[in-house]
């Protein structure tokens, strides 16, 4: 029972030290971070990222220092070497813990000082390269605590010597086990070393219209226009084509098309046209124009261009560039919108035959012509009632006329 006081004894001033190291280690960052960062937001932030990851690996390397310093591991005899393994396991997680949130602030501070020294494209450029950096270093950092945690173990370390040993073929074996996801990957690396999409960039891809949301080493998450993520493969933006809008600049043109009657005002038209377009906030007041693109098919169509800032707003602004001169041309001039014509002829009269001056014929066209005719067609008729005439009689009596005769007794003449 002794031993076990003195035990919590020990246990207790180890924590109570390790608590106070934590305490200190926070005070410090909160005077480090007000010395560093001049943005009040931006301060907090930092603070917030980074105040329990350095509060918890002060805590734990105070804990294990003064474990070993008040005889606290060697009073624990064997259970002592297990707690001191597993402390040395939890600082080598809190540090990687903590090497991951400095990355994610110093990429933050990147971002943010690039985004207010320079344009929006550099902006963007410098975002997405930060952020598949992050993400590379990251993965490394996890990598690297798995693989220093691991070696704690001697079962580990030889474990890891016989792989090392064989590393040829067990490299050879897994890149092509991997040869999908190492190909993302190159090719992810290779969407942000040449600049082709960065995160935002407003994009044509599969037919769907939507901007970069996100891009990783692996997968490009695409945010369409109505609010779906298109997910593709890195692979995909390096074998396929697609349209980037934003690729030099953030300012796009669009076209809205109309078809309409040819007695259609274009010069008034054109009039309606800047005056939609002074009252729209969308029009970065750069492209205005109205043209007769095209007269066939009974139509003509008018094309007009605008330009915006960007292309959610040059969408928006196409909808209501469309809208209003629809609505213009309904209310102002209904003769100029599309219609149909169709040219009706009246079929010319049949000539009525003047029979003084009708051709003659065998059988029609005069009056001898109709007797001749109404004589052939009469003639098969008297020749077959000659024919019957003269037709001798046949001796032969009727069926059952001598049956009938001999039943009755008497004779069978004709």
């Amino acid at each position: 029972m002794p031993d076990l006081i003195q035990i919590l004894i020990m246990l207790g001033i180890a924590v109570g030290v390790a608590a106070l190291v934590a305490l200190l280690a926070s005070l410090v960052l909160q005077a480090a971070t007000v010395a560093v960062v001049r943005d009040r937001e931006r301060r907090a932030v930092v603070r917030q990222q980074l105040r329990w990851p350095v509060a918890v690996l002060a805590f734990v390397v105070a804990l294990g220092l003064a474990s070993s310093a008040d005889g606290l591991i060697a009073a624990l005899g064997a259970s002592g070497g297990i707690a001191a393994h597993a402390l040395l396991i939890v600082v080598i997680a809190v540090a990687a813990w903590l090497a991951v949130r400095l990355l994610r602030v110093a990429g933050d501070a990147v971002i943010a000082r690039f985004a207010s020294a320079h344009g929006d494209r550099r902006a963007r450029k410098v975002r997405t390269q930060v952020e598949v950096l992050r993400r590379v270093l990251v993965a490394v950092v996890i990598v690297i605590a798995v693989g220093i945690a691991l070696f704690t173990f001697e079962a580990a370390r030889v474990a890891g010597t016989s792989l090392l040993a064989s590393a040829g073929l067990a490299s050879l074996v897994a890149g092509l086990a991997a040869q999908s996801v190492l190909g993302n990957v190159f090719a992810g690396i290779q969407l942000v070393a040449s600049d082709a999409i960065r995160v935002d960039d407003v994009v044509v891809v599969e037919g769907e219209w939507g901007t970069i949301e996100e891009i990783t080493l692996t997968y490009v998450v695409v945010r369409i226009w109505d609010d779906r993520r298109l997910v593709l493969p890195s692979t995909h933006f390096t074998t396929m084509p697609f349209e980037n809008w934003t690729r030099t600049s953030s300012e796009v043109m669009g076209a809205v098309e109309l078809d309409v009657d040819w007695r259609v005002p274009v010069g008034e038209m054109r009039a309606e046209l800047a005056r939609i377009l002074d009252g729209a906030a969308s029009w970065d007041g750069n492209v205005q124009v109205l043209q007769v693109f095209d007269a066939t098919g009974g139509f003509v169509r008018l094309r007009v261009l605008v330009s915006a800032a960007d292309g959610l707003q040059l969408a928006d602004l196409r909808y209501l560039v469309r809208e209003r001169l629809v609505g213009w041309l309904r209310e102002q001039h209904p003769q100029a919108l599309p219609r149909q014509r169709l040219e009706l002829e009246r079929a010319p009269a049949r000539p009525v035959v003047d029979t003084d001056t009708a051709p003659q014929g065998l059988f029609t066209g005069d009056a001898a012509a109709e007797a001749r005719r109404e004589a052939m067609l009469h003639a098969g008729d008297a020749v077959d009632d000659a024919a019957l005439d003269d037709a001798p009689l046949d001796d032969a009596p009727l069926p059952g006329t001598e049956r009938d005769a001999a039943a009755t007794g008497g004779d069978v003449r004709r």
